[in-house]
C-alpha cells in the first residue's frame, strides 16, 4: 500500500474490492467506502466472506526448517567428519572405550550447534504473543467478543483502556493513549485520536493510527481496520525477520577450512607413507599400522570441543559484565567488529532527563526570581504522579521537570497542583503543545500555562512581544544537545470563566522562558568510544532524536571527532548516497530522524562494503536489521522480546561501554583459539616424526610410539590445557591493534612455522633423544630385535613409555610458550592462569598413573622409568618454553610492523567469495 505522497506502508490488505491504496490523511467517508464498511461494522456473513479471502489474522511462520536435515547437516560438520575417522580408528585399534566417547563428543556438540540456530523463527514465534486471543468488535451493529484472529479489514473493534490493539486500525471515534514502545522503544505513550494524518509523518508518527499488539493505556476509542495478518506492521517485521537468515560466522567458516586442511593433510600422509613404507621393505602389516598411526596423529580429536568449550568460557565471562550472548560463535565474530551503530537514548546516556539550564526574556541565563517562576509553571504543566515510596512516574520529559523544581528549591505539591487544576489539554503531536488551566493560591487566582516545542509556543505569544531572542536562545541550546521546551503563561481577570475552546486557551500568551533538559552521557561512554577508536573501530549514531541534540552528545562522547556527518532526513537517503558516506575516510555519522528501515539500509551498506558491523535496537521494528547485522546488539532493560530474541547479544546494562567490553573479550577469545591450536597444532610433529623415523630407516629403529599412547595423549592429557589456554588473559596491547580482516583463516602460516616447524622440532628432537637413551642405555643397536620374547623387549617398552611421556613434558612447555604470540611471559604473569596450572597438574597425575598403575600398563603398553630418564624427561619443558621466549624476544626486537588502525575496505567481490 501506498500513501498519496508516495510513502510506502505495510497496511495493504485484499478485501473485497481489490488492493487498496490507503492514505491516513484522507476523509473517514472515503476511507469507509474503500474497506466497504460503515460505522456499525461488518455482517458476520460479511466477515466470513473476507476470513475466506484475506486469511486469519495471525503472524505466520512461512518456513518450516527440517532438525533432522540440520541436525544431519552439524554430523557432517569438517571435524564432525575428523572425529568420525578418529572413532573408526579407534574400533579398528580394539579401543572401543575410547570410540565410544569420541562419539560421544560427536553427538554432544551436533545437539549443541543445532540449538544456536533458528533465531529468526524463535523471533517470529515471539512476535505472534504479542496479538491478543479476543477482541471486542463491532458485528450486525452490535459488540460482541470474538477471536482476535478472525477479524478481517472492515471491522470496527472498540479499544479501552488496558486493551491490546488485535490490527492495525485508524481511529474513528474518541481516543486512546498506546504504548508502541514494542514497535518504537520509546516508553512514552503516543496519543492517538480520529484526527487528520499529518502528511509527510512516518506511519508509526500517524495521530490516528493504531498498531497489532500495542497496548491501550488510557481512554477509549473505536476503530476500523485495515491491515491484518501478515499485512500488519508486525506482520511485516515477521517477514523481514525470516528473510533477513543469519549468515555463518568468520570462525564457523575458517574452522571448516582448517578441518579440511588437516583432513587432507592426515590423509594425503598417510596413504604416503603407506606406499612409503612398501617400498623400502617394511611389511604390510607394518606399513598399514604406520599409516593408521600417522592418520591418529594428524587428527586433532580434542579441536572442536575445546573450541565449543572456549567460547563458552567466553560467553559465561561476558555475562557477568553485563553481556548475555546467545551464540557461541558470535563472541568470535565480536573480536572482528570493525564498525559498531549505536542508538543514543539509554545507549550512549544514562535515559534519564535532567533540568540542565533555562533562559528568561531580558534576562538570558542568569538565574533569579524569573527563572524560578519558570520552572514551577513548567513544573505545574505536568501530569507526573508520585508513588507512596516519593518514586514519580510519569513522561520522562514532565519528570524531569518536576525533579529539577525540586532541585532548585521551588518544588511543587502534586496533590496542590492537582487540587487547584480547572481544565486539562494533554500533548498533542500535531501542535506540540500541552497546557493547563490552573487555580493558583488562596485567591484562585486562574492561570493557563502552556509549554511545548518553542517554535509552536512563540507562535501563539501576544502581539508586541519579541520572539527573536527566544527562537536564537531555543537553537543554541539544541545545539548544545539540550531538549528544549518554551513555557508561556495568560491570567485571567478574576470572575472570568475559562475559555472552552482549547484554541483560544492556546493564544495571547507571555513567555516565561525557556528550558534545557539534558539525558546525560553515559559515565564510560567516552572512554569506551577512545577504545574503540583506539582499536580502528568507528561509531555510527543511528537514532530517532534530531539531528542537533544527536550530534551534540555524540561529541560529548568523542564520536566523530574531529569530523562528524550528520544526516538529519536519513529515511530520504538513496543507496548510492549512503554508500558514499559510509566509505568516506575518518568520518563517523549521525543518522538523526531515522527508523528501523534506516537501521536495515545501514547495515547492508556497511556489509557490502565489508565491514563487519555491531548494530543496537530495542524496538520490535529492529528485529530485521538485529538479525541482518553480524552482531545485533538487544538492550536488556529497556528492549522488547523480539527485540532480544532476533539479537546475537544482549545488554543486561544498556551501557555502550558493555559492548566495548564485548569486542575485546571477543578479541581475546579468538587470541586464545589461535593459542590452543598453536598448542594442539604443535605436538602433530613429534607424534608423527617417529613414524617417520621407523619408516625411514626400514624398520631398523623400532616404532617409537604406540597408536593407544597417540589417543591417550590428544584425547587424555592434551585436553585440559587447551581448555585452560581459552581463560587466557589478554595481552597487552589488545585494544591498541586494528580489527582483524574478518577473511583472515584462524590458522595462519606464521602459526604453522612456530607450531609444526619450530615448538614442534623442538619437542620432537627432545622426545627422539630421550627415546634413543633409553634405548642405547640397553645396549641396543640400529636392527635389533625387540620384538615380545627378545631380550631387548622390555628395554623398547620402557623407551616407548619414555617418547610418550616426553611429549607429555613438552606440551608443558609448549602450554606455557603459547600464551603469549609476542609479550614475555613475565608481562601477563607465568602463574596468571591458575586453570592452565590445574591442567598441567592433572596431564602430570594422568601420565604417571599410565606410567605407574598396572592396569593401566596393561592397556596402554607402558612401563615405569628410571629415575635418570625421569630426570632427562623433566628438563623438557624448560628447554621447549626457553627456545620460544628467545624467539618471541628477537621478535620483538626485529621490530615487527603493524598494519594501521584503519582496516582496509573489503571489495563486495572478496566479501560474495
Amino acid at each position: 500500500m501506498t500513501h498519496q505522497d508516495g510513502r510506502r506502508t505495510s497496511a495493504g490488505q485484499a478485501a473485497s474490492a481489490g488492493e487498496l491504496s490507503f492514505d491516513p490523511s484522507e476523509s473517514l467517508p472515503r476511507l469507509r467506502r474503500e474497506l466497504a464498511t460503515g460505522p456499525d461494522g461488518l455482517s458476520t456473513r460479511e466477515a466470513a466472506r473476507r476470513l475466506a479471502v484475506n486469511g486469519p489474522n495471525e503472524v505466520r511462520r512461512k518456513t518450516h526448517s527440517s532438525w533432522a536435515r540440520e541436525l544431519t547437516g552439524q554430523l557432517m560438520h569438517p571435524l564432525a567428519l575428523l572425529l568420525w575417522a578418529a572413532a573408526t580408528l579407534s574400533f579398528v585399534a580394539d579401543l572401543e572405550v575410547l570410540g565410544w566417547a569420541i562419539l560421544t563428543v560427536i553427538a554432544v556438540n551436533a545437539v549443541f550447534a543445532l540449538f544456536q540456530e533458528r533465531q529468526a523463527e524463535r523471533a517470529v514465534e515471539t512476535l505472534a504473543r504479542y496479538l491478543p486471543e479476543r477482541a471486542l468488535a463491532v458485528r450486525d451493529g452490535r459488540p460482541l467478543r470474538v477471536e482476535a484472529r478472525l477479524l478481517v479489514p472492515g471491522d470496527v473493534v472498540v479499544l479501552e483502556e488496558g486493551d491490546r490493539v488485535p490490527a492495525d486500525a485508524r481511529i474513528t471515534e474518541g481516543g486512546v493513549e498506546v504504548d508502541l514502545s514494542m514497535l518504537t522503544g520509546e516508553s512514552v505513550p503516543a496519543e492517538r485520536t480520529a484526527a487528520a494524518g499529518l502528511h509527510g509523518a512516518p506511519l508509526l508518527q500517524e495521530p490516528n493510527l493504531v498498531f497489532s499488539g500495542t497496548t491501550c493505556v488510557e481512554g477509549q476509542a473505536r476503530a476500523v481496520v485495515f491491515g491484518t495478518g501478515d499485512r500488519t506492521e508486525i506482520g511485516r517485521i515477521a517477514a523481514l525477520s525470516q528473510r533477513t537468515r543469519r549468515e555463518t560466522s568468520p570462525l564457523e567458516r575458517q574452522v571448516k577450512r582448517v578441518a579440511w586442511l588437516i583432513a587432507g593433510v592426515a590423509t594425503g600422509m598417510g596413504a604416503l607413507f603407506l606406499v612409503v613404507g612398501v617400498v623400502v621393505g617394511l611389511p604390510v602389516t607394518d606399513s598399514l599400522m604406520f599409516a593408521i598411526g600417522l592418520l591418529v596423529a594428524n587428527v586433532p580429536e580434542g579441536l572442536l570441543p575445546t573450541i565449543t568449550l572456549a567460547l563458552a568460557v567466553g560467553v559465561r565471562a561476558l555475562a557477568r559484565r553485563g553481556a548475555l550472548v546467545k551464540r557461541l560463535t558470535s563472541v568470535e565474530t565480536l573480536g572482528s567488529t570493525n564498525v559498531i551503530c549505536t542508538d543514543k537514548t539509554g545507549t550512549l546516556t544514562r535515559n534519564t532527563m535532567r533540568l540542565r539550564e533555562s533562559w528568561t526574556p531580558g534576562h538570558g541565563d542568569r538565574p533569579g526570581s524569573w527563572t524560578e517562576e519558570l520552572i514551577r509553571a513548567g513544573a505545574v504543566c505536568t501530569t507526573v504522579t508520585r508513588a507512596a515510596d516519593g518514586e514519580l512516574h510519569g513522561d520522562p520529559t514532565e519528570t524531569a521537570l518536576v525533579a529539577g523544581a525540586a532541585e532548585q528549591g521551588v518544588p511543587v505539591d502534586l496533590d496542590v497542583r492537582d487540587r487547584g487544576r480547572r481544565g486539562l489539554y494533554r500533548f498533542d503531536p500535531r501542535l506540540r503543545l500541552m497546557s493547563v488551566v490552573q487555580a493558583d493560591g488562596p485567591s484562585d487566582a486562574i492561570r493557563i500555562v502552556v509549554k511545548g516545542a518553542p517554535e509552536a509556543v512563540l507562535s501563539r505569544l501576544r502581539q508586541g512581544q519579541d520572539a527573536a531572542a527566544a527562537g536564537e536562545a531555543a537553537e543554541r541550546l539544541a545545539r548544545e544537545g539540550r531538549r528544549v521546551l518554551a513555557v508561556a503563561v495568560r491570567d485571567l481577570t478574576p470572575g472570568d470563566e475559562p475559555p472552552a475552546d482549547r484554541r483560544e486557551v492556546e493564544c495571547g500568551l507571555t513567555l516565561l522562558g525557556l528550558v534545557g533538559l539534558y539525558d546525560p552521557p553515559r559515565t564510560a561512554a567516552a572512554t569506551a568510544v577512545r577504545q574503540c577508536h583506539g582499536a580502528g573501530i568507528r561509531v555510527h549514531v543511528v537514532t530517532g532524536d534530531n539531528g542537533a541534540t544527536a550530534a551534540a552528545v555524540a561529541r560529548e562522547v568523542g564520536i566523530g571527532v574531529p569530523d562528524l556527518k550528520v544526516v538529519s532526513a536519513s529515511e530520504e537517503l538513496s543507496d548510492e548516497e549512503l554508500d558514499r558516506l559510509l566509505v568516506e575516510e575518518d568520518a563517523e555519522i549521525v543518522f538523526a530522524r531515522s527508523s528501523p528501515e534506516t537501521k536495515l539500509k545501514v547495515a547492508d551498506a556497511l556489509r557490502a562494503h565489508g565491514r563487519v558491523v555491531a548494530m543496537t535496537g530495542d524496538g520490535v521494528n529492529d528485529a530485521p536489521a538485529l538479525h541482518r547485522a553480524h552482531i545485533g546488539v538487544a538492550m536488556g532493560r529497556s528492549g522488547t522480546d523480539v527485540a532480544r530474541e532476533a539479537a546475537a547479544m544482549v545488554l543486561t546494562d544498556d551501557d555502550f561501554a558493555t559492548i566495548v567490553t564485548a569486542i575485546e573479550s571477543g578479541r581475546r577469545v579468538y587470541d586464545n583459539v589461535r593459542k590452543f591450536i598453536v598448542y594442539i597444532f604443535a605436538h602433530a610433529t613429534p607424534e608423527i616424526i617417529p613414524f617417520l623415523v621407523f619408516a625411514l630407516s626400514a624398520g631398523a629403529v623400532p616404532l617409537p610410539l604406540t597408536v593407544l599412547q597417540i589417543l591417550a595423549i590428544d584425547l587424555g592429557t592434551e585436553t585440559l590445557p587447551a581448555l585452560a589456554l581459552g581463560r587466557e588473559r589478554p595481552e597487552p596491547g589488545i585494544m591498541k591493534r586494528p580489527p582483524r580482516n574478518r577473511h583472515e583463516s584462524v590458522i595462519s602460516r606464521e602459526m604453522l612455522v612456530r607450531s609444526w616447524g619450530f615448538l614442534g622440532l623442538v619437542s620432537a628432537f627432545l622426545v627422539m633423544a630421550g627415546y634413543l637413551y633409553v634405548l642405547w642405555r640397553a645396549g641396543w643397536q640400529p636392527g635389533a630385535p625387540t620384538g615380545p620374547g627378545s631380550t631387548l623387549h622390555d628395554a623398547y617398552v620402557t623407551a616407548t613409555t619414555a617418547t610418550f611421556a616426553g611429549i607429555v613434558t613438552c606440551q608443558v612447555g609448549t602450554a606455557f610458550a603459547a600464551r603469549t604470540d609476542r609479550a614475555a611471559l613475565r608481562d601477563i604473569g607465568v602463574l596468571s592462569n591458575p586453570l592452565l596450572l590445574a591442567g598441567i597438574a592433572f596431564e602430570l597425575l594422568f601420565t604417571a598413573a599410565l606410567l605407574y598403575a598396572p592396569p593401566m600398563q596393561d592397556l596402554f603398553g607402558t612401563a615405569a622409568l628410571p629415575w635418570d630418564v625421569v630426570l632427562l624427561i623433566a628438563v623438557f619443558p624448560f628447554l621447549v618454553w626457553g627456545a620460544d621466549e628467545l624467539r618471541r624476544a628477537r621478535r620483538r626486537r626485529g621490530g615487527v610492523t603493524r598494519s594501521s588502525l584503519r582496516t582496509p575496505p573489503v571489495p563486495p567481490e572478496a566479501e560474495a567469495s
